[in-house]
């Protein structure tokens, strides 16, 4: 199973386009905020269930802050990150993904991709990074590929656009 991981494109959907025809089909789409008015143009692209939140430029949803849901017995939590002060750590994130049940955390925010485990409360803790303007050193835009096999094995990789 294919997860494609986003966020942050700040309505210019020019780079998921590119990485949509990059990555083939996908299973799932989730996008962490930051959508800026072109939440359908996306899930239509996509072609796919797909799972989005409002973040904090986001100002006229009706997407959610937050959901919760699972994907292939996976519990995941997604937030944009901005009400859980991701610039100062993102402790919170686990905190409220462990007391919610989930075992993945994706939030976006920063525009820095990041895939961390969080050994003592069991925890992936993922950011795509921003498809627009990205923030990391080398500034490429990012996305995460999630692949599940059929042993339920999770692997995260982060790409880059050229």
């Amino acid at each position: 199973m294919k997860i494609l991981i986003v966020s942050d494109t700040h309505g210019d959907n020019s780079n998921f386009y590119k990485v949509l025809k990059s990555v083939g089909k996908i299973d799932y789409l989730i996008h962490a905020g930051d959508i800026q008015g072109s939440s359908n143009e996306i899930i239509n692209a996509a072609d796919c269930p797909s799972y989005m939140v409002s973040g904090n430029n986001d100002f006229s949803f009706s997407l959610n802050k937050q959901e919760l849901f699972s994907i292939s017995g996976n519990t995941f939590l997604l937030v944009h990150g901005h009400k859980e002060g991701v610039y100062f750590g993102t402790d919170r994130l686990v905190y409220k993904a462990a007391e919610l049940g989930a075992n993945i955390v994706v939030y976006g925010h920063t525009h820095i991709p990041r895939v961390q485990y969080d050994e003592e409360y069991k925890i992936w803790i993922v950011n795509p990074g921003s498809l627009t303007y990205p923030r990391q050193a080398g500034h490429k835009p990012s996305y995460i590929i999630l692949d599940i096999n059929q042993e339920g094995t999770l692997e995260f990789n982060i790409y880059y656009l050229s």
